[in-house]
C-alpha cells in the first residue's frame, strides 16, 4: 500500500470482478475543482493534491424489503470522483452521516416520514417529530461505497407500489488541515415493487432559494436543498415550543411574511423553534411578498412548478393570511370552507384582469402591474458639455411600446450632474448647493422643452466648474401615476418610477472613462426583484453612486427629523459602500452592540439595525456576508478602492475615514476593527491595507472570505 503523502492519488476499480487499483496522476490539475469560495483554492497545491477536500454523495440504489428492512447504498467521492473512506483512516477527514427515509402516498402531495424520532416543549408534552435515523448497521461494499440497512423499519401494510425517498446528508471533518468542514446531502427516489418512479414532489427547486440564500441549507448546514427539507418538513411535523406547524409549506411562508404576517402585526411574534422570525422583511420589491414567482419560478424545470396555481390549499394560503378562519369563514369572501375541494373554483390560476381573485391576479405587485403603460427616459446626448459650460440634455420620453409620453404625464423629472467619475464626491457645482455635496440636481418638469414626438431637450442652470477635467455623469431619475381598472371596485392609483439611466461626458476633451463597476443591478435583483427606493425614483446603483457619494451625509435632513434623537445625534455617513454593506449587515451589527439609522426625506426615522442579509454560511445560518460575489461584479470585491476619496462618516469612529476602511466598515463594525483601520492609516501617506489585503496577499480580500 502506498504511503499516505504520496504524491499520486489512487482509484480502485471492478475489472472482470477483480479489484484493481489504478493510479491516477493529478499533478498541476489539483485546483481545477475548486471555485474562489473554496478554502482549497488558496491552498498549496501539495497539500489539496494529498487531500482532495470535497465531499459528493451518489445513492446506487434502495430497496424495502417484505417485512419493511430499508437498505441503501451509496458511494462517497470527493469532487473528481476518488472514493473516500468515511472512517478517515486511507483518506484524510472522516465523514459522518444522516438517513432518512419517507413515503409519499398516491393519495397526498406531501411526505410522511417513516424515521422520526421523539421530542417535548413546553406546548406539545409528547410527539414523534421526522428525523434522521439512528442505530441501523454500516457495511463497506467497495472503495467509497457503503451499504446502510436502516433501524427504522416501514410500517406493516406499507404501499410497496407509492414513491419512496431516502435521504443522506454528510459532513467530511477537514479542519486538520485548514479546510474547514465540507457538507454533501443526496436524495433517492425510487417504488419498492421495482415499477418505475412516476410520482415526485418536486414543486420548487433550490436553484429559486439560492438566489438570495447562496447555499440553502439548515441544521449546522449538514441537511442542503429543498429536495431535503421536504422528506421531514411535513404534515406530521409540529413545534414542541409552540404548537405550531412544521410544515414546509406552513412555516417557508410565515417565516418569509415576517413582520407582514397579520398575527405579527397583529402584536404577537412569528416564533420558529425558538427563533424569532418576527422582523424579517421579505426583499422582493423590497417587501412586497406578492412575488409569488421568486420561490415558485416558473423557469426552473420544477415538474410541479404550477402547483400554486392548480393546487390552493388553506395551509399554503392561510400560511400568509393567517387572519382567515376557514372554519368560521371570518375574513373569508368565500365563507367556511371544511376542506380544499372549493378553493380552485375561486381561486383558478389566472382571470381576464388583474386584481381579481385569481391566484396570479390577487398577488400582482402594483408597480409591476402589466396594465401601466409603462415609462422610459432615455438620454441620447450631452451638448455643451465642457468645463465652465452648462450642459444641455437631450432625452426621449416614452412608455413600453416606444409611444411618446407627454411631460405633463410626470410628477417628477429630475436630472442629476456628477463628477469626475474617477470618484464623486468633492466636486462643488456652487454655493447654492451645499445641501447635495458633490453633485446637483434640478428638477426638469417645468423646463424642459418637448415636441409631441416625445423628443425633449433640458438645460442644465448649474455649469460644469470651470476648472473641471476628465469625465462627468448626468443621470435622469422619473416617476408618473396611472389609474387602473378606472370605474371598477379594484380601481387603484400606481405611482412608479421609470429605469434610471446615466451618460457620461468628457469636460476636457479627453477620452471618456465611465465610472468603476463594482455592483449591478442584476444582482441586486436576485433578491430585489425589481430594486425601487426612495419613492420609486432610484433603481440603478450607477445612478445610486452619484448622490451616495465620499462627501455626502444625512445633515441636510437631521434637522426635520420626525425622532427627537435624531436631531442631536450626529449626521450619517452614507457614501454607497458604507451604505449598503451597514443595509445588509444590520443584524451582524445590532450583536455588536451598533445601529445605523439614517434620517430620509420628511425627517423619517430608518434604523437598519435589525435586517437580516438572508444569504446562508457554510453551518447553516442567516446573515452571511462572506460571499461578496452576490453582490459584487467581475470579482471587484478584491479590488481595494486605493487612493479614492475619504469618506465622511460623523457617526464612525474615524472621520473622515479612508476609502478602503469605509468599505471593510460596512461589515467589520467592531472598535477594534475600527483600532485596526486606523493603525495602517497614516494621515499623510494614506492608507497600508494593501500590503496584506491586496490580490495574492497573505490575507487577501478574496482569500479571507472564502467560505467551504
Amino acid at each position: 500500500m502506498k504511503s499516505e503523502r504520496t504524491k499520486s492519488i489512487y482509484r480502485y476499480a471492478r475489472v472482470a470482478g477483480v479489484l484493481v487499483l489504478v493510479a491516477l496522476s493529478v499533478t498541476g490539475a489539483a485546483r481545477k475543482p475548486y471555485s474562489p469560495r473554496e478554502k482549497a483554492y488558496y491552498t498549496d497545491a501539495a497539500t489539496v493534491e494529498f487531500v482532495r477536500p470535497g465531499l459528493t454523495i451518489t445513492v446506487n440504489g434502495a430497496q424495502i424489503a417484505p417485512d419493511g428492512t430499508i437498505t441503501v447504498v451509496y458511494t462517497l467521492t470527493d469532487p473528481a470522483g476518488l472514493p473516500l473512506d468515511a472512517a478517515g483512516v486511507t483518506t484524510p477527514g472522516t465523514i459522518s452521516l444522516g438517513y432518512i427515509a419517507a413515503v409519499l402516498p398516491k393519495d397526498q402531495e406531501d411526505y410522511t416520514a417513516y424515521t422520526t424520532r421523539a421530542n417535548s416543549g413546553p406546548a406539545i408534552v409528547s410527539t414523534n417529530q421526522p428525523g434522521p435515523d439512528s442505530g441501523g448497521v454500516t457495511t463497506t461494499v467497495g472503495p467509497g461505497q457503503y451499504q446502510y440497512v436502516l433501524k427504522t423499519k416501514a410500517p406493516a401494510g406499507f404501499d410497496a407500489s407509492a414513491t419512496h425517498t431516502i435521504g443522506i446528508y454528510a459532513t467530511r471533518t477537514l479542519t486538520d488541515y485548514n479546510l474547514g468542514t465540507n457538507y454533501a446531502s443526496a436524495t433517492f427516489n425510487f417504488v419498492p415493487n421495482g415499477a418505475n418512479v412516476t410520482k415526485v414532489h418536486d414543486i420548487v427547486r433550490t436553484a429559486s432559494c439560492n438566489s438570495c440564500h447562496d447555499q440553502l441549507s439548515w441544521h449546522g448546514g449538514r441537511r442542503r436543498g429543498v429536495e431535503m427539507c421536504v422528506l421531514c418538513h411535513t404534515p406530521q411535523n409540529v413545534d414542541t415550543t409552540t404548537g405550531g406547524s412544521l410544515d414546509l409549506k406552513v412555516m417557508i411562508h410565515e417565516m418569509h411574511m415576517g413582520k407582514k404576517l397579520p398575527s405579527v402585526a397583529a402584536g404577537k411574534p412569528l416564533i420558529v423553534n425558538g427563533e424569532d422570525f418576527s422582523k424579517i422583511a421579505y426583499p422582493a420589491d423590497p417587501g412586497d411578498p406578492r412575488n409569488c414567482e421568486t420561490c415558485h419560478s416558473q423557469k426552473t424545470g420544477a415538474a410541479q412548478a404550477t402547483a400554486y396555481l392548480t393546487n390552493p390549499t388553506r395551509e399554503a394560503c392561510g400560511a400568509c393570511h393567517n387572519d382567515v378562519n376557514f372554519a368560521t369563514g371570518a375574513k373569508h369572501a368565500g365563507g367556511p370552507q371544511i376542506d380544499d375541494k372549493q378553493c380552485a373554483n375561486c381561486h383558478f390560476p389566472q382571470g381576464e384582469l388583474e386584481f381579481d381573485a385569481s391566484i396570479k391576479g390577487a398577488h400582482v405587485v402594483p408597480d409591476q402591474s402589466s396594465m401601466l403603460s409603462g415609462l422610459a427616459v432615455n438620454i441620447k446626448s450631452v451638448q455643451n458639455s465642457l468645463a465652465g459650460q452648462a450642459p444641455t440634455v437631450s432625452f426621449t420620453i416614452q412608455d413600453k411600446n416606444g409611444n411618446a409620453v407627454k411631460l405633463s404625464a410626470l410628477g417628477f423629472l429630475n436630472f442629476t450632474m456628477a463628477g469626475p467619475t474617477a470618484d464623486y464626491g468633492y466636486t462643488s457645482f456652487g454655493s447654492d448647493t451645499a445641501s447635495t455635496p458633490g453633485y446637483v440636481t434640478e428638477i426638469a418638469t417645468q423646463t424642459a422643452a418637448c415636441d409631441g414626438g416625445g423628443n425633449c431637450t433640458y438645460q442644465f442652470t448649474h455649469s460644469v466648474p470651470a476648472k473641471a477635467t476628465g469625465t462627468y455623469a448626468i443621470g435622469v431619475e422619473a416617476r408618473r401615476t396611472e389609474n387602473l381598472l378606472p370605474g371598477t371596485l379594484k380601481q387603484k392609483s400606481v405611482t412608479y418610477g421609470a429605469p434610471n439611466k446615466v451618460v457620461y461626458f468628457s469636460v476636457d476633451g479627453s477620452a471618456v472613462a465611465p465610472r468603476r463597476q463594482v455592483v449591478a443591478v442584476d444582482k441586486c435583483n436576485q433578491c430585489h426583484v425589481s430594486l425601487s427606493v426612495h419613492g420609486t425614483l432610484r433603481n440603478n446603483p450607477e445612478y445610486c453612486v452619484m448622490c451616495h457619494n465620499a462627501s455626502n451625509t444625512d445633515a441636510a435632513v437631521r434637522g426635520s427629523a420626525v425622532v427627537a434623537a435624531d436631531k442631536s445625534a450626529p449626521a450619517q455617513g452614507i457614501n454607497f459602500s458604507l451604505l449598503v454593506h451597514r443595509v445588509h449587515d444590520g443584524v451582524n451589527m445590532l450583536a455588536d452592540g451598533g445601529s445605523y439609522t439614517v434620517v430620509g426625506f420628511g425627517g423619517s426615522h430608518n434604523d437598519f439595525s435589525g435586517t437580516l442579509f438572508p444569504a446562508m454560511s457554510p453551518k447553516g445560518k442567516a446573515t452571511d456576508l462572506a460571499n461578496c460575489s452576490l453582490c459584487h461584479v467581475k470579482g471587484s470585491e478584491a479590488n481595494l478602492p486605493v487612493g479614492l476619496n475619504n469618506v465622511v462618516n460623523p457617526q464612525g469612529y474615524m472621520n473622515p475615514e479612508g476609502a478602503t476602511a469605509t468599505a471593510c466598515s460596512g461589515c467589520h463594525v467592531a472598535k477594534d476593527a475600527a483600532a485596526h483601520f486606523a493603525s495602517v492609516t497614516s494621515s499623510s501617506l494614506g492608507e497600508s491595507c494593501t500590503v496584506c489585503h491586496q490580490t495574492g496577499a497573505m490575507f487577501a480580500v478574496d482569500k479571507v472570505h472564502a467560505q467551504y
